[in-house]
C-alpha cells in the first residue's frame, strides 16, 4: 500500500481548495447527505455547473463530454475530500450515479441528451431504488413497468406503477434513475430493467418524509401509470440489474469525503471536550475515537492503492461503509453525552452548543449504517463473497 501523494496531486488539490473557498456556496449546517432548502437550490445548482465547468466534476467522462481522461485518477477524491473539508455542499442529487450508467450503458443518443444537462446542472437526478419492502435486498422490488406500443418510436412507451422511499431530493429532482420490474416471471435479479424518467411526468407523486431530525431529507415517490418512452430505456431490458450494479461500483469518491469529515468531526469533539480532558474517562475516551478515525483513514488510502494497482478486493467497500457509518455515530453520540443535560436541548433551543448540531448529528447517525445496504446484511455479503464462508 502506497500512502504517499505525488507533487501533481497535491498541486491539484491546491488549485481545488482555492477554487472552492472562492466559489462554494457556504456552509453545509447539518451533516451527512442531506436535501437543501428550496431558496438554495438555484446558488447550488450554479455551484456544481462552475464545479464541471472548471473540470472538477466528471473528471473520469470520456473528453467528447467534457472529462479529462489522462487524468490521475485519484483526482475525484481530492475533489470530493475538499468540498468536505469546506463543509460546503457538495453537488446534491443522483447524477454521478446516473451519469455512470448513462456512460457505460446508455445509447450515443441518450448521452447527447442528458449529460450536458447534468454538466450545467440543468438537470438534478434522484435515485428511485429502494421501496418499502426491497431496501437491502433490493432485487426484491414491485415497482413494475408493462410495455404498450412495439419498436422504439414515440408510441413505444412503459407504463409503470408502484412507489419508492428513502429518495433523498426527490423533491428538487428534474429527472429519476429508475428500476422497475418488467418481467415477474424469471429469477428476481433478471426481470430489472433500468429507466431515465422525467420527474415532472403526469402520475409522478413526491411526498416528503419529515424525519426525526424535523428535517425532510428523503422523499417517498407514487407512480401511478407514469408513461416513460421505451427510448429512455438505460441499457437492455430485464438487463437493469446489472446496470445499477456497475453505475453503484462508480460512486467510490464519497468514501474519501466521509474520511475528511471525520476529521473534522474529531477536531470539534476534541473543542467541545475542553477542560474534561483532563479527566482520564473522557480522555481515553476521545484517543480512543481519534485512533478509530485515523484507521478509517488507512483503510481508505488501502483501497484508493489497491484501485490504482488492480488489486480491489470485494471487502473493500463495504468494510469501508460498515467501519465509517458506526464511527460516525460514535462521534456523534460521545458528543452529545459530553453536554451532560444540555444534551437534551436541540436545534432552536437557547443556549444549544453550535446550534444543535450534535443532536441533529446523532439522530441522523443512524441513517448511514443503513443507506447503501443495512450494515448486518453487508457483514454478511463480506463474509460470502469476501471469505468465501457458507450461506
Amino acid at each position: 500500500m502506497r500512502l504517499e501523494s505525488t507533487p501533481e496531486l497535491e498541486a491539484f488539490r491546491r488549485k481545488v481548495r482555492a477554487f472552492v473557498a472562492e466559489h462554494a456556496p457556504g456552509v453545509k449546517t447539518h451533516s451527512g447527505v442531506r436535501a437543501p432548502e428550496p431558496a438554495l437550490m438555484p446558488a447550488i445548482r450554479e455551484w456544481t455547473a462552475k464545479l464541471y465547468g472548471a473540470g472538477f466534476l466528471g473528471i473520469d467522462w470520456p473528453a467528447e463530454y467534457g472529462g479529462r481522461p489522462d487524468a490521475h485518477p485519484l483526482e475525484p477524491f481530492v475533489v470530493a475530500e475538499e468540498i468536505a473539508r469546506a463543509r460546503t455542499w457538495p453537488p446534491v442529487g443522483a447524477a454521478s450515479l446516473a451519469s455512470g450508467a448513462l456512460l457505460d450503458f446508455g445509447t450515443d443518443d441518450q448521452r447527447a441528451r442528458f449529460l450536458p444537462r447534468i454538466r450545467a446542472c440543468e438537470d438534478v437526478w434522484c435515485q428511485l431504488f429502494s421501496e418499502p419492502e426491497a431496501g437491502s435486498d433490493l432485487a426484491s422490488l414491485r415497482t413494475r413497468a408493462r410495455r404498450e406500443g412495439e419498436g422504439e418510436g414515440d408510441d413505444a412507451v412503459y407504463v409503470v406503477d408502484g412507489q419508492k422511499v428513502w429518495t433523498t431530493n426527490g423533491q428538487h429532482a428534474d429527472m429519476g434513475y429508475l428500476l422497475a420490474r418488467t418481467d415477474g416471471d424469471v429469477p428476481k435479479h433478471k426481470g430489472i430493467t433500468a429507466f431515465a424518467l422525467d420527474m415532472r411526468s403526469p402520475g409522478v407523486d413526491v411526498r416528503p418524509l419529515r424525519e426525526i431530525t424535523g428535517t425532510t431529507d428523503f422523499n417517498e415517490v407514487f407512480l401511478d401509470g407514469v408513461r416513460i418512452p421505451a427510448s429512455n430505456v438505460i441499457g437492455r431490458v430485464n438487463d437493469g440489474w446489472r446496470v445499477a450494479m456497475s453505475s453503484l461500483g462508480r460512486e467510490r469518491s464519497g468514501v474519501a469525503a466521509r474520511g475528511a469529515e471525520l476529521f473534522a468531526v474529531l477536531d470539534d469533539l476534541v473543542r467541545l471536550a475542553g477542560a474534561a480532558l483532563e479527566d482520564s474517562a473522557p480522555r481515553q475516551a476521545v484517543g480512543e475515537l481519534a485512533a478509530r478515525v485515523q484507521v478509517n483513514a488507512a483503510m481508505i488510502s488501502l483501497a484508493q492503492s489497491r484501485m490504482l494497482h488492480g488489486t480491489e478486493e470485494v471487502g473493500d467497500a463495504l468494510l469501508g461503509k460498515i467501519f465509517f457509518s458506526e464511527l460516525n455515530h460514535d462521534l456523534a453520540d460521545f458528543g452529545v453525552r459530553l453536554q451532560g443535560t444540555d444534551g437534551l436541548l436541540v436545534e432552536g433551543d437557547a443556549g444549544v452548543l453550535a446550534g444543535g448540531w450534535w443532536q441533529d448529528a446523532h439522530l441522523y447517525s443512524r441513517a448511514f449504517t443503513i443507506a447503501g445496504g443495512a450494515n448486518e446484511v453487508l457483514r454478511t455479503q463480506v463474509a460470502e463473497r469476501g471469505l468465501g464462508l457458507p450461506r
